[in-house]
């Protein structure tokens, strides 16, 4: 392609509301223009970004079995109202009535409509076990959109949606998606990790999450370098103390600790570290009054507390409520003498000699041991892993790493089948639910994310599979010397004969700006033609993630970007 006959459209500011790199250059370099909050116009060069990411996902995806067809944007609210959806979604389903009074929505995702189908085309176990999937806009209202695409409310994803006679099928599924992912975010040259997750507002009873690796990331992972062990914060395990918990060996005394009401300040007027201060966080379970304890150095993990057994779903307390059940202010409550339910983390339960709030305001007790100063407590794993942690395999250390979730696999079970009756005869005649498989991935929010793992002062550094073009060939003085006009033309034609994705850069422009706009749409692959080159046979080549150029002979130029492309 010519850019002269593409549009091309850089600028050398981004607006002032860009926060994050990819947003800041995917403006400057064309890629998207902003329509409305969280609403964009994927421009050309952006467009192919989009399609080539979409290209390697339907290639992977048929190879993997799976059906494409497409649904539509807009679904009838009746679907989400027989899911439970409807109020259980939250403002981010975008509802309207029509005309005639009834309800649509506009589907941020299509578990409903799939599982409609299904029960009215999969009667029979005959027919399982059936993968269909889409790539579609999708919308969803987000309250604060940023960060451009990265969290927009309209965007582009790939949904698949599986469905099968028993619960192994479905397992057998979910590992081929698992590894069918594997396959398309490698293909794509991306650095990530697959990482055990919650499974959200989408349900079900197992997820992993695929996560591009950058430092902008917003969701932490925590993986053991020595293993495949990774999974998403929310869900990683905090393995149990290998030491069994000490013998006491201070008596409990009452210390004043006026207006001292956090562990930080607690354990700086006592002296101590903050690892031997417990935190107490109240909180409600419908009517009930709970303790949770964690370390003072930890962070109260709210997604596995709500799986703890009779906790879910918890609210935190309120400081009438806090009174109420402790006669106490916040800051300064503590397990000692709380006729109340305590959960401990397993670290608080493995403790002895801590220091914890004494239910009485400006005071807090040292020296504080489980089953003599306090009842046992129930133990659960209810905090944040941190960095240097025992691995839950056994296998190492944790690590904490940054990352962008671009896929998630669901194992939805028979959440939706059960709740819209999406039933199959097995073969004994028997009307069973059927077992359902959910798998997504966030295509244009790859784009974005391939941006944040790959830039540089100069712009985007593509990885070539998804860059808008391959290479591009920038003759010098195109417009003023016969001979760079005609062995550029040669060399093009050679090249778009062999299947290279290639950019003639032919605009009138000084070299600087050509080079800069190359650099900054993050092309792999550079060629560079001049008069000076020609006279000794040479063309120039730099590579995008590289700082100096090299002259090749120009005959051996395909050879040569073949093998580049090969090596990348």
């Amino acid at each position: 392609m010519r850019s002269s006959q593409h549009f091309i459209s850089t600028i050398k500011e981004a607006p002032a509301d860009a926060e994050l790199v990819s947003h800041k250059l995917m403006i400057r370099a064309g890629m998207i223009r902003r329509l409305a909050a969280g609403i964009y116009t994927w421009m050309p060069v952006g467009l192919r970004v989009v399609r080539k990411i979409e290209a390697i996902v339907r290639e992977e995806m048929n190879r993997a079995g799976a059906t494409e067809l497409s649904m539509p944007v807009v679904q009838p609210g009746e679907l989400w109202q027989e899911s439970g959806r409807w109020s259980a979604y939250g403002p981010e389903l975008l509802r309207f009535k029509d005309r005639h009074e009834r309800d649509f929505v506009i589907q941020p995702t299509s578990e409903e409509v799939i599982t409609e189908i299904a029960r009215a085309e999969l009667r029979s176990y005959r027919r399982l076990p059936v993968h269909f999937y889409q790539i579609q806009n999708k919308f969803r209202d987000e309250r604060r959109p940023r960060f451009g695409v990265m969290r927009g409310r309209e965007f582009i994803m790939k949904d698949g949606y599986s469905f099968h006679a028993d619960y192994a099928d479905l397992e057998r599924e979910y590992r081929n998606m698992y590894d069918t992912y594997t396959r398309i975010f490698t293909r794509m040259g991306l650095k990530f990790r697959a990482v055990a997750a919650d499974t959200g507002a989408i349900g079900g009873t197992g997820s992993h999450e695929f996560q591009v690796l950058a430092d902008s990331g917003e969701d932490a992972i925590a993986y053991n370098p020595d293993s495949d062990y990774a999974a998403n914060l929310e869900l990683a395990e905090a393995a149990a103390p290998s030491q069994p918990r000490p013998k006491p060996a201070e008596e409990m005394k009452k210390f004043p600790t006026p207006g001292k009401s956090t562990c930080e300040d607690v354990a700086e007027l006592l002296k101590l570290p903050l690892a031997r201060t417990v935190k107490s966080v109240a909180v409600m379970h419908d009517q009930t009054f709970v303790l949770l304890l964690i370390r003072g150095d930890h962070s109260l993990n709210e997604v596995k507390t709500s799986k703890v057994a009779n906790l879910s779903p918890f609210r935190f307390a309120t400081p009438e409520e806090i009174q109420a059940n402790l006669g106490c202010k916040p800051g300064y409550i503590g397990p000692v003498g709380a006729k109340v339910r305590v959960v401990a983390d397993r670290t608080v339960a493995a403790m002895a000699d801590f220091v914890g709030g004494a239910n009485e305001e400006g005071f807090h007790l040292t020296g504080v041991n489980w089953g003599r100063d306090a009842p046992e407590p129930e133990v659960a794993d209810i905090r944040n892993v941190v960095e240097g942690d025992p691995s839950p395999d056994g296998k190492g250390r944790l690590k904490i790493q940054r990352g962008i979730e671009v896929g998630h696999i669901f194992q939805l079970r028979t959440k939706y089948s059960e709740a819209m009756k999406a039933m199959y005869l097995d073969a004994r005649g028997k009307t069973q639910p059927m077992e359902m498989g959910c798998y997504g991935i966030g295509v244009t929010r790859i784009a974005a994310a391939a941006i944040e793992q790959n830039h540089d002062e100069r712009g985007i550094v593509f990885p070539r599979p998804i860059a808008p073009f391959e290479a591009c060939l920038v003759p010098i003085g195109l417009h003023k010397s016969t001979a760079v006009r005609e062995a550029a033309e040669k060399l093009y034609a050679e090249l778009r004969r062999a299947g290279v994705d290639l950019l003639l850069e032919d605009r009138d422009e000084r070299p600087g700006v050509l080079f800069a706009d190359m650099d900054l749409l993050g092309i792999p692959h550079r060629l560079v033609l001049s008069e000076r080159g020609l006279a000794a046979g040479a063309v120039e080549y730099k590579a995008r993630n590289r700082e100096s150029p090299e002259n090749v002979p120009l005959a051996g130029a395909l050879q040569f970007l073949r093998e580049r492309f090969a090596s990348a």
